[in-house]
């Protein structure tokens, strides 16, 4: 039995890790089926993005809160 292991299946991979809540069915099938390049660059695309939504995130706070002091 193959299981093909398609973009949506890796990137809920890719977040379950970063919370490491990875169940062992799903890892055992990203580690039989699934390519490491696909998991390395789709972990670095939402680290990126994770990092990038957090600097948002911080500057329209600041910017809010500037404009409460002035």
């Amino acid at each position: 039995m193959s299981e093909k292991v398609g973009l949506l299946d890796i990137v809920k991979s890719v977040l379950a890790a970063f919370f490491g809540v990875q169940s062992g069915k799903n890892r055992k099938r990203d580690f039989t089926h699934g390519k490491p390049l696909h998991f390395i660059i789709a972990g670095a695309i939402l680290a990126i993005v994770f990092v990038l939504v957090v600097w948002g995130i911080v500057n329209l706070f600041l910017h809010y809160t500037m404009q409460a002091v002035h």
